[in-house]
């Protein structure tokens, strides 16, 4: 069955959610970091369209394979630094929400390395992404092909 293209059938809310999306790169959150979220939560949410697109936009921004390569293991591995570390953990608490909620001791943990508005920045960039992941997912978005390296 073929799906609708959703960027067409609804441009204008498309347009509204790039608008969106396009303010929080100007946000507090720095560039590497905000597209470590999204491919994070891309990776998590299983939209292929979306790991390719912020792979590159990481890329672009300097990020290294090795660290995108850790991405999937970021816990345990040496290459992100406290901030990152926090930035995924709140992704992934976020995206994956617990049953009860998010608890005081991550938004102790996450809040100590963002303070009160680049943990809302931080919020918007996380919700945003599963945003774009969703209706990607729901109307099947696929990578281009073409783009084989």
């Amino acid at each position: 069955m073929t799906r609708p293209d959703y960027t067409r059938v609804a441009a204008d809310l498309t347009r509204g959610l790039m608008a969106f999306t396009r303010t929080l790169r100007d946000t507090g959150i720095d560039d590497r970091t905000r597209e470590l979220v999204n491919v994070r939560v891309s990776q998590m949410n299983r939209c292929a369209f979306c790991v390719d697109t912020h792979i590159r936009h990481a890329k672009g921004f300097g990020e290294t394979d090795t660290r995108l390569h850790h991405l999937a293991v970021w816990r345990d591995s040496p290459l992100f630094d406290t901030r990152e570390k926090a930035a995924l953990l709140w992704a992934e608490t976020l995206t994956d929400l617990p049953k009860d909620g998010v608890s005081d001791d991550i938004y102790e943990s996450v809040s100590a390395s963002f303070d009160d508005r680049a943990l809302c920045e931080l919020t918007f960039v996380v919700t945003t992404i599963n945003s774009w992941n969703r209706a990607s997912v729901a109307f099947q978005l696929r990578p281009d092909r073409s783009n084989k390296d």
